[in-house]
């Protein structure tokens, strides 16, 4: 059908006046509008579904588009279209959007025709990237609002209501840019574009100096920097910035002075204070950031606000948040403290904006060939999650092993020394369905080989076959990098496939001597197509069973600045690295999964992969959040962090328990040799030993009430025996919290299923659940574990209580002591190091099953189904086989369950569905909870059933 062109009859009124309104014409999929003024010439409206629209507005409707990375619907929706005075409706039947013809901004409408995201700017503005045309594009919506938004990936930086938050989406070890937002008034926003972007302000934040003016001690420009080895002072200058935050800032501002180059290599302790103050011509609150590694402290006005426990790793610097009132031309000083070992350190700042641009929905990106997004609109937040499912693509049950515990460890050396942890946990009847080989396997000078160094590991067959052997899984570490060498980085070359830059340049890594090395281009099916054959001829033979795909940022090369980051990964198969900077993730995981759903049709896959991007979640990929370090602040950064993952339509996410790195106070010989085997060198005292285990403990319970169950870090050994010392507490502890946790696998997997069929995260904000509730809608230390249990973990060292928020509209039961709480209220609750804070919400309808060695140890074990008296509820019991696709084809079942508290009557439906072994017969024991009793009472009185199917109706006592 050839489009039909609408003049709009304010066109025609305005026919000879100066400023002309634009002309729209429909289409098949919705309508095309060329307003009269603004940068967009042409925007384009597709209905994909009745309640989804795309937008996309070109500067040059000749610019050829460049084809999404992260969608995969296309435009399916029936429509409307109704002309306005000065405006064209496209209308389906649960969202509508109204374009102004005049200016193109557009307004839009959810199902009950309320306008809930308002267009006030945009712009497409033209920009050279590797010598060639492409467009930067920035919008702003509803300036000025008070709704909470959530999602954007997953960040190390506590937040959780985003309204007025600046977040770049920039992938980083430890960083997950996703740009999918949701808000609190059951809209979303999916950002269609793969490059740097930015939530909120479009400035990026600069240098100190950048925005304020920095005076030093003696009253010059700049801050005074004191340099010190061993506490003695060697030099003393004026610096403009604190900036070492990339390694080509070290090589070019760090003194050449002969002692502070000695003491680098003498292991002399080094500190660096730099001392002055800053003033700003703007007044108001500025937002400011302090990126480090290492030690650091930090004094504003002599208050201190970052100390030693925002320590890091070297060569993995993070940024740190806080804000800072100015008034104008007031000096506020500074001093910041640090102890570098091989670390980086910069200062940034922000200057304070309006507060309508401050509290608004802006999206910013750095390159693109259009301003592209997509309005989703629903009735709940889950439902929003829905709708960037069917546009990016629905994540797929994962295998029910993978809900079990997976322990791991950077690394194990040898096959043997990975079968002898397996067996430990088998012998001690420590329940573990997977284990994890770690990168390195492979000979030393041999990266992306795909091989196995035959020293090590003799038979890898054999290894996968011995696990199998013990009812376990495995899952192996697989890369995007490849050293020169190999015959694989050679096949991808001579296609044009593999990133040079980084081998012409001559960096080395950090294994042994150091090798050149750098990484594949996943950006067309070829390159994906001979990844995946590399892999498959290596390493899937074998049978593994899971696939780790470390450094999926990628991580070419550490520490460096942006244009250097940019130069590394370019040229792509789709043009510059900088325009698909942020997709990687998403295209080599889709590699590895394509690839193994054309050869097992059948098989459920499982991927892990350290950065993610929108689309990831339907290629079967879990993500982590990288390499965290173990110190208290950081386990609190993991709370927000999964469940922001969760908003942004990635249901399943991990962390490594008790930090991927510590410092070097806990890596003492009494918790295990360094990595690689080398001689343990910790400064640890008894003390410093005690709040490591203590840490630990603490991460674990965190661990066990996260959507995956992962131990796994260097240095320290992660395993229970090796970490909890024979009859102590803290083992206790540790195998109790496993052992709850395959009690709720029923639950769990319920969960899981959720996430699949109705894109219900399993690790959930307040939002979703409480969306009336304002005062739980910033909660960021406590969230829903599923739709029931309420978790709070502990974050302190030595704590024994803390304060937990309850959601109101909803009682809770304390889980050990069986006490309610009414909810809309703060409590100080105990919280003793053997427990985790857990809350059930009164009308959960709770199952239960026995303690299993293998998550389907005991398909046919009576499950223990725990009402909680007080409210009505209603529950859905999801069971399948755990690892087939037959789902896909209505192989699962499901058993509903209700309960109605005026009559204390408990009706479990009729079971609906079938699939290939179903336990057809089998025993439910009702329990009803009433004020004072103990979910943790696992042996309390209760009700046998006799369950064939059939509905039946089950009495409170």
């Amino acid at each position: 059908m050839k489009p039909y062109i609408y003049a709009s009859t304010l066109a025609v009124a305005l026919m000879a006046s100066t400023a002309l309104a634009g002309t729209y014409s429909r289409t098949d999929t919705g309508i095309v509008v060329k307003p009269d003024t603004g940068t967009a010439k042409e925007i384009r409206l597709n209905v994909i579904t009745d309640s989804i629209i795309q937008v996309v507005g070109v500067d040059d409707p000749a610019r050829a588009q460049l084809p999404s990375l992260m969608a995969v619907a296309k435009p399916e929706g029936k429509f409307t279209v109704a002309e306005g005075k000065g405006s064209v409706t496209v209308k389906a039947a649960a969202a509508s959007a109204q374009v102004d013809l005049s200016t193109g901004r557009i307004t839009f409408f959810n199902a009950k025709g309320q306008p809930v995201l308002k267009e006030v700017k945009s712009a497409i503005t033209p920009v050279t990237v590797e010598g060639k045309s492409y467009v930067a594009t920035t919008a702003q919506f509803n300036p000025g609002t008070t709704e909470a938004f959530y999602g954007l990936g997953q960040h190390q930086n506590a937040q959780m209501n985003l309204n007025g938050e600046d977040i770049e989406l920039r992938q980083h070890n430890m960083d997950i840019g996703i740009p999918f937002v949701v808000s609190d008034k059951n809209y979303g926003v999916l950002w269609d574009n793969n490059s740097v972007t930015r939530f909120g302000n479009p400035v990026r934040f600069g240098l100190a100096s950048r925005d304020l003016k920095l005076t030093a001690l003696d009253g010059s420009k700049g801050l005074t920097a004191k340099y010190y080895v061993d506490d003695k002072l060697i030099l003393t200058r004026v610096e403009p910035d604190i900036r070492y935050q990339f390694l080509s800032d070290v090589d070019k501002y760090w003194p050449t002075d002969p002692a502070l180059s000695k003491a680098a290599t003498t292991g002399k302790k080094v500190k660096v204070v730099w001392e002055g103050s800053a003033t700003s011509d703007t007044p108001g609150v500025h937002k400011m950031r302090l990126f480090a590694s290492d030690y650091v402290t930090m004094k504003v006005d002599g208050k201190t606000i970052f100390d030693h426990g925002i320590w890091r790793m070297g060569w993995n610097a993070w940024y740190n948040n806080f804000e800072q009132t100015f008034v104008k031309n007031k000096p506020v000083k500074f001093q910041v403290e640090w102890l570098p070992s091989g670390g980086l350190i910069s200062l940034h700042h922000s200057n304070p904006e309006p507060a309508a641009d401050k509290h608004s929905l802006r999206f910013t990106s750095e390159a693109g060939t259009g301003l592209t997004y997509y309005f989703i609109s629903a009735d709940s937040l889950d439902g929003v999650i829905s709708g960037y499912h069917t546009v990016t693509g629905k994540p797929p049950m994962m295998p029910k092993w993978a809900y079990g515990f997976w322990q791991s460890r950077q690394r194990y050396e040898t096959q043997d020394q990975l079968l002898g942890v397996l067996k430990t946990y088998r012998d001690n009847k420590w329940p573990i369905d997977n284990i994890v080989q770690d990168w390195f396997y492979w000979p030393e000078d041999q990266w992306g080989s795909h091989k196995f160094d035959p020293v090590r590991f003799p038979d890898p067959q054999k290894l996968v076959d011995e696990v199998h052997k013990q009812n376990a899984r495995i899952m192996i570490s697989i890369w995007g990098k490849f050293y020169p060498n190999t015959d694989n980085y050679k096949e991808l070359d001579a296609k044009g496939y593999m990133w040079r830059r980084n081998v012409e340049l001559g960096a080395k890594d950090w294994v042994g001597p150091g090798y050149l090395n750098s990484h594949y281009s996943p950006y067309n099916q070829e390159a994906r197509d001979i990844y995946y054959r590399q892999m498959k001829e290596g390493l899937a033979k074998y049978g593994f069973d899971a696939w780790w795909m470390d450094n999926t940022e990628p991580d070419v090369r550490s520490n460096t600045s942006p244009e250097e980051f940019a130069e590394l990964i370019t040229p792509t198969q789709m043009g510059p690295g900088a325009l698909v900077h942020n997709a990687y993730s998403t295209m080599s995981s889709q590699a590895v999964y394509e690839g193994l759903k054309a050869d097992q049709p059948d098989k459920r896959q499982f991927i892990l992969t350290r950065s993610g991007f929108a689309g990831v979640q339907r290629n079967a990929a879990a993500l982590w959040s990288g390499d965290v370090v173990g110190t208290w602040d950081n386990l609190y950064d993991q709370i927000s962090a999964g469940v922001q993952t969760g908003f942004s339509g990635v249901p399943n996410w991990t962390h490594d328990i008790g930090g991927y790195a510590q410092e070097t106070r806990f890596q003492g010989k009494d918790v295990g040799a360094l990595q690689e085997n080398r001689a343990a060198g910790g400064t640890g005292t008894a003390e410093d030993l005690k709040e490591w285990r203590e840490l630990n403990q603490r991460w674990w319970q965190f661990g066990a009430f996260s959507p995956l169950f992962r131990s796994h870090g260097e240095g320290v050994k992660r395993e229970i025996h090796e970490i909890s010392p024979p009859g102590s507490p803290m083992r206790a502890n540790m195998v109790w919290f496993l052992e709850l946790r395959y009690r709720l696998m029923p639950y769990i997997y319920s969960a899981a299923a959720d996430a699949h069929y109705e894109s219900a995260p399993i690790m959930r904000g307040f939002a979703l659940d409480f969306p009336t509730d304002a005062r739980g809608k910033d909660v960021k230390d406590a969230y829903m574990f599923g739709k029931s249990i309420l978790v709070a973990p502990v974050t302190k060292y030595q704590a024994t209580s803390r304060s937990v928020y309850f959601p109101a509209g909803a009682n809770w039961y304390n889980a050990y002591t069986g006490e309610t709480v009414k909810g809309g209220q703060t409590q100080t609750v105990a919280a003793p190091l053997d427990q985790l804070p857990l809350f059930v919400k009164a009308g959960s309808i709770l199952p239960m099953g026995p303690v299993m060695q293998y998550v389907d140890e005991k398909p046919d074990a009576a499950l223990t189904i725990n009402v909680y008296t007080g409210a009505d509820g209603r529950y859905s019991l999801y069971e399948d086989d755990g690892v087939s696709n037959g789902y896909e084809k209505g192989k699962f079942t499901r058993i509903p369950f209700s309960y109605s508290d005026k009559t204390g009557e408990l009706t479990i439906g009729a079971r609906t569905g079938q699939y290939d072994k179903m336990v057809a017969v089998r025993t439910f024991k009702v329990r009803f909870l009433k004020a004072g009793d103990k979910t943790t009472d696992f042996d309390a009185p209760a009700i046998n059933v006799a369950y064939s199917g059939n509905a039946v109706k089950v009495k409170r006592p």
